[in-house]
């Protein structure tokens, strides 16, 4: 059932619509650490340091399938291409891929290997590769189709991989970690080509290739985003009014109805900014936790949220026509 929300717009861009409450799932009962839209968009899922992770239709936002098998909290979850599988990282040390269109055999294998809590995860775009790090400071390259191990990259980073994600054409490889450093990645041989941030103040607590893999947008945890240019390196744009210094928050892009960034924030809203001018455009306020992890309707104009163990809910924000 919809339900009213207090939200603010600071500034406003002459054609933007701004978001509203729609609906607050509250199907977990611990924090809720990742929810991600499918590259369809027909499903939602949502991961939670209750060890499972829920599938949701995303034309009703009821909850269709329930995924558990982790022994500890999951962290971080990404979609295959077609929409099909979901692959989850936890701290039970491993990655599972679930087929999420066979609720009778919904498991599909697990990815083992790292030596401590996986942190993140993701998919290439072609969904023939994972990639994932985590507290045991490596990255790792996974074949999807065989689950075993392609590439290792040990010691990536002093500290945990908080970060990975491919590029549009999976040749280069961005991780952030806990050390300050974001870096890149040739996918195909682990070798290290640039070092975009080195920041040895402020962890790096993201960092993602921008839709047309141009440009890099890393959060750190100094209530600061920035988007980089990493062919010359050199910042372009800064994003603040948020409140990141703790948690590794996940912004993302949003490109259905204008160009914007969208991201989580430890005072529990959501904020938004105007990728181009860098304006804050609206800030959603509802949640009553950090709100750690946000995703974009890859057509629609439609914003999930989710927040930390005070809240426990997944919230869904809408634009009216």
């Amino acid at each position: 059932m919809a339900q009213t929300s207090s939200s603010s717009q600071p500034s406003s861009a002459s054609n933007y619509r701004p978001y509203r409450l729609l609906q607050v799932l509250s199907n977990h009962n611990r924090a809720v650490s990742c929810v991600k839209f499918s590259n369809d968009g027909h499903l939602l899922a949502s991961a939670s340091l209750d060890k499972t992770l829920i599938i949701y239709d995303s034309s009703t936002f009821l909850p269709i399938l329930t995924l558990t098998g982790h022994t500890e909290g999951i962290s971080d979850l990404a979609w295959s291409l077609d929409s099909r599988y979901v692959c989850s990282a936890s701290d039970d040390y491993t990655l599972r891929i679930w087929d999420v269109k066979d609720p009778d055999e919904s498991f599909v294998k697990t990815l083992r290997g790292h030596t401590s809590f996986v942190f993140c995860v993701n998919f290439n775009p072609q969904s023939t590769l994972i990639a994932s790090g985590g507290y045991d400071l490596t990255i790792r390259v996974w074949d999807v189709t065989t689950g075993k191990c392609k590439m290792q990259i040990n010691e990536a980073h002093d500290q945990p991989v908080t970060s990975v994600d491919f590029n549009p054409d999976s040749s280069l490889l961005v991780s952030g970690g806990h050390d300050g450093k974001c870096k890149i990645w040739e996918t195909k041989s682990g070798k290290l080509l640039v070092t975009l941030v080195d920041d040895k103040d402020n962890s790096v607590s993201f960092a993602k290739f921008s839709p047309n893999g141009k440009v890099i947008l890393v959060s750190t945890l100094n209530n600061t985003m920035k988007l980089w240019s990493y062919s010359p390196v050199k910042p372009l744009k800064q994003y603040t009014g948020h409140v990141n210094k703790v948690y590794c928050i996940t912004p993302t892009f949003s490109v259905t109805n204008g160009k914007y960034i969208v991201s989580g924030s430890e005072d529990g809203c959501v904020y938004l900014w105007d990728l181009q001018g860098k304006n804050m455009i609206q800030k959603l306020e509802g949640h009553t936790d950090t709100v750690i992890s946000v995703s974009c309707h890859p057509t629609q104009n439609i914003i999930a949220s989710a927040a930390l163990d005070n809240d426990q809910t997944v919230r869904i924000w809408v634009q009216d026509n």
